[in-house]
């Protein structure tokens, strides 16, 4: 007797071959038989007719900090992924001294748009070690399967504290940091992660550590990769990356080398299609050079409290450490607006928002006076009022004491360059950044987007393929073995829906993190059932209460 059987679903293996309809059974946490079977089972679930997909394989998530006390990695499984990789960019929090536990929450919440109240409250600091770290997670449990980077930031601050966001890692460090890395690595690790984007700024605005690195610390610690023989090497690129020096980091350590991201940039159009490109040459020559695509815009709310658009802005700089009455008072000068104008209209590598304010409207007010203002753009209303953008911004702002809430389509929001990104063949369509920036987005549903959007009604690829896209070729990319393709004898990692539906529900507002603070969530619309290790863990409604089915993924 098998434990599940799915009857007559339209199977999309994971392959990009051709959807069939059959049955599916599951023995334990295994796919035992797939077909026409006769067998019986304690569970019997009617698939009839809908699409029945390997679970979704998310490599870039941020879920370190969250599942010390969040088992469900929620909202990732009800959206489709089981297994997720977290310590992307070079943000994990392991290793992490003692005493180098608030530097890292501090950092971790600036850069990654979190609450410091919800980390602090939240973690559990029971880890020193990138293994202990590890352990820790086993212990604890989740529901989905969790790959965990060893990050370059953790490893700087762990040797060299304060010091890591200021100044070149001496002979003496760089030594013990590549022990760290291969330490790590033998752990468990899935690779290393790093950053050089000039985005990624910490606690005050300083840099994160790792955009302090040498090339050859670069060199150096990826290394551990090549040696223990395994591991993909992910960095968030900054705008003077040198496309022949990852390639020769992927060629040397015989490594997956994953850039982050081709990212669509109005004012610099030839950026991201030159990181594609660059990386399909290099897989030409027989290197790993891949860039990791996003399907939806870079669309986020914030605040003028927390105005992560406007942080690279050296005219923003200090603001940020500011309190309401500061920041009011700052905002009224006309000094200071002049200012802020005039870089505004100077496009530099590094800006993620340069003045297009058509794609920048009111989320939402907290003053009644405001509110027919909700959804429409900072240009329309602009040319309605006859004012200036800025003025208009910082206004509105300061007269709804400073709780307006802002949506900014900051990247990626040209559909037609998105489309030929997405169907490039060294992209890799990923970028959730689940578990961050939880006060302005939630781009975790990233997989349902790409099955409804851009596959039913956009038609750009088939559904076979945008499932490959999503399952076979992320896990064989990062390595993880006998998930992602629906076979006998693989795991029962699975998602049900009817392809007719799926899609993403609008944003809500929790108020569920640790210490009541909220968070930004989107729920599934045509999902029917997801499974973890052959247990189901979301029913197309609501989470299942059993036992943390997901595994740590060590290997």
């Amino acid at each position: 007797m098998l434990d599940t059987i799915i009857r007559g679903a339209h199977i999309a293996d994971g392959s990009g071959k051709s959807i069939y309809q059959a049955d599916l059974g599951i023995m334990g946490d295994k796919i035992a038989e797939i077909g026409n079977i006769k067998a019986s089972a304690k569970t019997i679930i009617d698939a009839n007719g809908l699409i029945l997909s390997p679970g979704f394989v998310d490599v870039h998530t941020h879920y370190d900090a969250q599942l010390t006390w969040d088992k469900y990695a929620s909202p990732s499984p009800s959206l489709g992924a089981t297994t997720v990789v977290i310590g992307n960019c070079g943000f994990s929090i392991a290793p992490c001294p003692p005493e180098q536990r608030r530097r890292i929450s501090n950092n971790l919440a600036e850069v990654e748009g979190m609450s410091i109240s919800a980390l602090e409250a939240g973690i559990d600091w029971n880890f020193e070690s990138f293994g202990e770290y590890i352990e820790l997670l086993e212990r604890k449990g989740s529901y989905p399967n969790v790959a965990c980077f060893v990050g370059h930031s953790a490893v700087r601050t762990a040797v060299l504290g304060r010091e890591a966001s200021e100044r070149l890692a001496t002979d003496d460090e760089l030594l013990i940091m590549s022990q760290i890395v291969s330490e790590s690595m033998q752990s468990g690790a899935i690779g290393f992660s790093s950053s050089q984007s000039l985005n990624h700024n910490g606690a005050n605005g300083v840099p994160m550590p790792s955009r302090l690195a040498s090339k050859d610390e670069f060199k150096s610690l990826v290394a551990a990769i090549g040696e223990c023989g395994h591991g993909v090497f992910q960095l968030t690129v900054g705008p003077h990356a040198e496309m022949s020096f990852l390639e020769d980091i992927a060629q040397e350590n015989n490594c997956i080398v994953m850039m982050t991201a081709a990212l669509h940039n109005e004012a610099f159009p030839d950026r991201a299609i030159g990181m594609l490109n660059g990386a399909l040459d290099a897989q030409r020559r027989g290197n790993g050079l891949w860039a990791q695509v996003s399907c939806q815009p870079l669309s986020m709310d914030f605040s003028l409290t927390s105005a992560f658009p406007f942080q690279p802005f050296e005219a923003w700089k200090e603001l940020g450490k500011l309190n309401k009455t500061e920041l009011s008072k700052i905002l009224k000068s006309i000094d200071y607006r002049q200012k802020f104008k005039k870089e505004l209209m100077s496009p530099a590598r590094g800006k993620i928002f340069y003045g297009d304010w058509s794609k920048v409207s009111i989320a939402q007010v907290s003053s009644r006076k405001f509110q027919d203002m909700e959804g429409l753009s900072i240009s329309e209303l602009s040319k309605q009022l006859d004012k200036h953008p800025v003025d208009l911004v910082f206004d509105i702002a300061l007269n709804d004491n400073l709780e307006t809430i802002f949506n900014a389509a900051l990247l990626n929001s040209d559909e037609d360059v998105v489309a030929d990104f997405l169907i490039h063949e060294a992209s890799l369509i990923s970028l959730s950044d689940a578990g961050a920036h939880l006060r302005y987005m939630c781009d975790a549903g990233y997989g349902l987007h790409l099955l409804g959007h851009w596959v039913r009604n956009k038609k750009i690829m088939s559904l076979e393929d945008a499932i490959r896209r999503l399952t076979t070729l992320p896990a064989s990319l990062f390595n993880i073995k006998d998930r992602g393709h629906l076979l006998p004898g693989k795991f029962a990692d699975l998602v049900l829906f009817d392809k007719d539906e799926i899609n993403l529900g609008p944003l809500k507002r929790f108020d569920d993190l640790p210490n009541g603070e909220s968070r930004m969530m989107r729920e599934p619309i045509g999902v029917e059932g997801v499974w973890v290790n052959g247990q189901m863990v979301f029913d197309g409604k609501q989470y299942k209460n059993i036992p943390s089915p997901g595994k740590i993924l060590r290997a």
